[in-house]
């Protein structure tokens, strides 16, 4: 859809009519502390098993529209269990690695992922608006990925001269975090090349602040003859508010096709039921339910394990409790493997 044809309804409050994003102030406001963060939520530290070491290694982020949504006074709040530096980060098991998907065995360029024959991942930014505690990427090489505007033209050069490649993949960090004018004027390059059919964002920018689905990012996102696919993450129906729901109806109405994939997190949501109410959730929000995903062994995260036997139980349950269009494919990433490997 061209992006004059645009529509943005007149009584969503998302109208976003400002000519600065709003989403930058948000970005800009995260709560790094530890202690910040725990006095908002009425919580004192001897209540959890928190660790300052650990958010030296891997610093605590997390915007404040996403703190909103956590419950006040609750330890076990399950989003506030996915940002908050614990102390069982510092376990090192065998089989856990600071590249669990031997990504740096696939990274032919700086930012360059190339695993598939027929898709590449763009890193296009290092940052993100939440540091996700079991973030497979928690230790990735960003400062060698980075790349000047200019140094773009060699990445841009790589998928010309790979004619096998037919979908590229913004991801990061998030690549959401980036300005629109750099992101509109890379998709057009991108467009430029005629064997790629589709572009996917993978992002959580939208889901923690949901001001991010802007005037600006649709005008970009369905400017070119690209077919665009949003792919969201969330993982449990509490991160689910009015602002995101309105957020991804406006994706929707663009012409966006919007998928969810969740990682599967011990003590966040690894019950049939609490999957069965997100793939409710997500498909109140126009969301498709995409994939389920076992968790990536990175280390610092085993503590969000679900082995496969409990996931493979957990998963025929919320088979029988859903519809199959809501229900996602339980996936596993295994490196060498020439796609995602399912689970039945």
């Amino acid at each position: 859809m061209p992006a004059s044809t645009v529509k943005i309804p007149h009584h969503n409050p998302l109208r976003l009519l400002n000519a600065e994003p709003n989403w930058k102030n948000e970005l800009s406001d995260c709560v790094t502390s530890i202690d910040e963060l725990l006095k908002k939520l009425d919580l004192c530290p001897t209540q959890i098993n928190i660790s300052h070491q650990t958010a030296t290694q891997f610093a605590l982020k997390v915007p404040q529209s996403f703190i909103a949504r956590m419950e006040k006074g609750s330890p076990n709040d399950p989003l506030l269990k996915q940002v908050l530096p614990m102390a069982e980060e510092l376990a090192s098991p065998i089989g856990y690695s600071q590249d669990p998907l031997d990504e740096t065995d696939h990274n032919p360029a700086p930012g360059i992922i190339h695993k598939y024959r027929h898709r590449l991942l763009l890193i296009v930014s290092p940052a993100c608006a939440i540091n996700c505690r079991y973030c497979f990427r928690r230790h990735f090489p960003y400062l060698e990925n980075r790349q000047s505007k200019s140094q773009w033209s060699k990445t841009l050069d790589y998928i010309s001269n790979n004619k096998d490649i037919n979908e590229v993949i913004f991801s990061g960090g998030d690549p959401l975090a980036v300005n629109d004018n750099f992101l509109g004027w890379l998709t057009a390059q991108i467009a430029n090349i005629q064997h790629i059919k589709r572009l996917r964002i993978h992002t959580r920018l939208p889901v923690v602040i949901p001001s991010r689905i802007d005037r600006q990012f649709l005008q970009w996102a369905t400017s070119t003859r690209l077919r665009p696919i949003v792919v969201l993450h969330i993982n449990h129906a509490n991160e689910i508010n009015t602002e995101l729901k309105h957020a991804t109806q406006l994706l929707v109405d663009a012409g966006l096709k919007v998928l969810n994939q969740t990682v599967l997190l011990k003590g966040i949501n690894d019950d049939a039921n609490t999957l069965a109410n997100l793939s409710e959730r997500l498909f109140e929000c126009n969301i498709t339910p995409y994939y389920l995903h076992l968790l990536d062994p990175v280390q610092g995260a085993s503590h969000f394990d679900v082995d496969r036997n409990t996931a493979l139980k957990i998963y025929r349950q919320l088979q029988a409790i859903v519809p199959g269009f809501l229900l996602p494919k339980l996936a596993q990433e295994i490196p060498g493997e020439p796609s995602k490997t399912l689970i039945n």
